[in-house]
């Protein structure tokens, strides 16, 4: 009987849809479920697997419920707010649970043993997937990738290159200064919303300290930065499907626009700097010092040394928009808790100001002089501890991986609540839930009572590049403001902790300023 051509077709179609069908059941059903009994085995508990979404409407709904009440203004035990998904299923199943993105599954991790080793292994527990849709350049990358990012990045934020930026920082800072004392001339005092103000100057500061530029000159990139990470939160909170990101949604189009548009600006600053460079050392800016670094890596590629590393224009531009978030956000989050927090205990608001002026008097801040200030640095790692920039961290396994005790299938994400392991009185005392800069006065090891729960900056080989330039940023500024004023709550100062890509006032952090010389 012959074979029309017309019934081979038909045949290839129906193999292909039996094949695509097979694959789609095994993705979103059979897998996951499976993955699901092998957890409940090894102790977890959790919700059973529901086609598709998996936990997507509990978790939305927890978050929602969060941000629709503050808080009472002295109360620092914001777990339940930040992250108020992770506190409504540990609530509900205990600490050792399982969440389900989409058909993906989330282990919740919080042993500082388990913690250790999987951010030492940075082979097997690596970034998730969804990362990408948050962020980008190293933080966003894994294996040969990263390293080399991470080669080329790393002497952008070595110590010689930190103190050329001191100065940088510190007119960024003296132009806030000024602004916030003309507010105040007229009556000695005003009340404000410091938030908006300590943001712009974390901006200001990275567009200077990275492109030696300012603020103004940057702004369009910072907010089409934030506007592309609002829009991204959006798409993360509303759907967990596989490659639903890559469907011409509303949403999706308005990413892929911003994504364009900054990568026409950035690629502008890039040309013209390069443009400029004429193969001489350009290490005054962090651009400047990736570019060189760059160059380097180019040159001795020439030479023969095929293994050399270099970065594309593309991968610059990521890395350029890294250096405009991280760099920005996660300092502005620092200081606007710092000032709160000492707004609530003036005890040590007193105790950080004399220190200060005993150090530098009448000086401006120094690099060498920095590391004197103790009471400070105590200071700033409470505030870290109590509100970490970075309140979670994840990772994801594709293949079947023994941690610890367990033995965990490919396919699992792994959830680590740094914040709830930042407040657990198992770690860090009875007091866990309070503000004790004091119990940092001997230093980070002898802060805890077990090692390795102190996570602001993460930990391991990807601990974050630019936690230096954090803190020396965040010391200038401090050291600054508490020169020049004292300040409290305002009695309209609403306590509303929330999450986005980072920790931040979600309705402001309104302060009443006082002169002080």
């Amino acid at each position: 009987m012959e074979v029309t051509v017309s019934s081979i077709v038909l045949s290839l179609a129906l193999v292909t849809f039996l094949t695509l069908a097979w694959k789609a059941l095994n993705l979103f059903w059979l897998r996951p479920k499976q993955i699901e009994r092998c957890l409940r085995e090894q102790g977890f508990k959790g919700n059973s697997y529901r086609f598709l979404y998996g936990d997507t409407k509990e978790f939305i709904s927890a978050i929602k419920e969060a941000r629709s009440k503050p808080m009472e203004a002295c109360n620092d035990d914001v777990v339940q707010r930040v992250i108020a998904f992770h506190r409504y299923f540990v609530d509900l199943h205990g600490m050792n649970y399982f969440t389900w993105l989409g058909p993906t599954p989330r282990l919740n991790i919080i042993d500082p043993k388990l913690v250790k080793e999987i951010l030492s292994n940075t082979e097997v527990f690596r970034k998730p997937a969804i990362t990408k849709l948050l962020l980008t350049g190293i933080l966003a990358y894994d294996g040969e990738k990263w390293a080399k990012h991470r080669k080329l990045v790393n002497p952008a934020f070595q110590i010689e290159k930190l103190k050329l930026m001191v100065p940088a920082m510190y007119s960024s800072c003296c132009e806030m200064i000024s602004n916030w004392e003309a507010l105040v001339s007229t009556k000695g005092s005003c009340e404000l919303d410091v938030w908006p103000y300590l943001s712009n100057l974390t901006a200001d500061v990275i567009s200077r300290t990275a492109f030696g530029s300012n603020y103004e000159e940057g702004k369009l990139i910072f907010q089409l930065l934030r506007e592309q990470s609002d829009f991204a939160m959006q798409r993360l909170q509303s759907s967990f499907i596989p490659g639903w990101r890559f469907l011409p949604t509303k949403t999706n189009r308005k990413i892929r626009k911003i994504h364009n548009e900054l990568g026409a600006l950035l690629r502008n600053i890039i040309n013209k700097r390069l443009g400029t460079m004429n193969g001489e050392d350009g290490d005054s800016d962090l651009l400047g010092i990736l570019l060189t670094s760059n160059m380097i890596e180019i040159d001795q590629g020439k030479l023969g040394d095929k293994k050399r590393i270099k970065l594309t224009i593309e991968e610059v531009i990521e890395e350029c928009k890294l250096f405009y978030l991280a760099g920005q956000e996660t300092t502005a989050d620092l200081l606007v808790w710092t000032m709160v927090l000492l707004s609530k205990n003036k005890k040590w608001q007193t105790l950080a100001r004399e220190e200060i002026l005993a150090v530098f008097g009448n000086d401006r801040p120094d690099f060498d002089r920095l590391n004197q200030l103790k009471t400070v640095t105590m200071i700033l790692h409470e505030v870290m501890r109590l509100y970490p920039p970075a309140s979670v961290l994840s990772r994801f396994i594709h293949r079947k991986t023994k941690l610890g005790g367990l033995v965990l299938p490919g396919g699992v994400e792994i959830f680590v609540p740094i914040m709830e392991i930042h407040h657990d009185p198992n770690f860090w005392g009875e007091d866990s839930k309070d503000f004790k800069p004091q119990r940092f006065s001997e230093g980070i090891a002898k802060a805890t009572k077990v090692q390795g729960t102190f996570l602001p900056f993460g930990g391991g080989p990807r601990i974050c590049i630019g936690q230096n330039f954090a803190l020396v940023e965040a010391k200038i500024a401090l050291a600054m403001i508490l020169k020049h004023f004292s300040f409290q709550l305002s009695p309209s100062y609403v306590h509303a902790p929330s999450l986005t890509l980072t920790v931040q006032p979600q309705h402001g952090a309104h302060l009443i300023l006082q002169k002080l010389f």
